[in-house]
């Protein structure tokens, strides 16, 4: 049936796929006074940005990390850190919560507009912009960076799972999880009995990494738990905790329940970490 549904499909991805061809063509980038490197991916769902960009991070003195802040209770632009953080996560969203608690020295910023927040970024004197899902933004100069995700339909939306495809005559650095980057997990306060409960796109990306759990509970990408629902799993699971991503864990860690947090780390490919140094000093030169 699926099959049947994604051929049907293929004139409308065929018409979004031309739009998205004409858009790319018709869009001349513009350079707004820093360097600025896009970490993104091609398909619908996470992909692993979030780690790379971390990653990339801490080798800039002071890197602005901009991103849309899908989830979010709020519009427009609002820095979420400078020195401080200055909101909340239903402001933020849960991704830049995360970069916004674990990178001291970064600068985060959501907007739905990236140039304003690009624009800020020079403003407050960052030194280099750090584009989180940033390829399709073709109308800004960039360095970028694709994560590949193997798919088996190889369509644009609706059909498949292709928002972007990579352009004829864009230039990328595509990478991939276990030749470019390799993950690490490490869990804060493991007990013997957690059940997993995430928030995630592609949850089944943990899989790999987990230790023995009881149960494992699945929400729609960027949901906002309630205290309630998660008294209820620990309740009707009999675990003695909850194991959560990083990204469920600013969401839910004032609702002080019992907790093991999966912590994320990368080991990332030293010659794309060269590779984009030698594209800010250049731009900064």
């Amino acid at each position: 049936m699926q099959k049947i549904l994604s051929v049907a499909l293929l004139p409308i991805s065929f018409l979004y796929c031309l739009g998205g061809s004409i858009r790319y063509r018709q869009t001349k980038p513009k350079n707004y006074g820093i360097s600025v490197v896009s970490v993104g991916n091609l398909i619908v769902g996470g992909s692993g940005k979030t780690p790379v960009v971390s990653e990339l991070a801490r080798y800039f003195k002071k890197p602005a990390i901009v991103l849309r802040g899908y989830g979010r209770e709020s519009h427009g632009m609002v820095v979420v850190k400078d020195r401080d953080i200055l909101c909340d996560t239903k402001i933020s969203g849960d991704e830049a919560m995360v970069y916004a608690t674990t990178l001291p020295h970064a600068v985060v910023i959501v907007s739905e507009i990236r140039e304003r927040a690009i624009a800020e970024a020079v403003s407050m004197g960052c030194d280099v912009v750090l584009l989180d899902d940033g390829y399709g933004k073709h109308g800004i100069k960039k360095l970028d960076i694709i994560i590949d995700v193997p798919t088996p339909n190889p369509f644009c939306l609706p059909s498949g799972a292709y928002r972007e495809m990579l352009w004829r005559g864009k230039e990328a650095i595509v990478i991939r999880e276990g030749e470019h980057f390799h993950r690490h997990i490490r869990i804060h306060n493991e007990t013997g009995k957690m059940v997993l409960v995430t928030a995630i796109a592609r949850p089944e990306r943990l899989d790999p990494y987990l230790p023995d759990v009881i149960d494992k509970i699945y929400f729609e990408d960027h949901h906002f738990f309630t205290k309630w629902e998660l008294e209820e799993i620990l309740a009707q699971s009999g675990a003695d905790s909850l194991l959560v991503t990083q990204k469920d864990f600013v969401k839910i860690a004032s609702f002080k329940l019992s907790l093991s947090v999966m912590e994320l780390s990368i080991d990332l490919d030293q010659t794309l970490i060269r590779t984009v140094k030698e594209y800010v000093d250049a731009a900064q030169n």
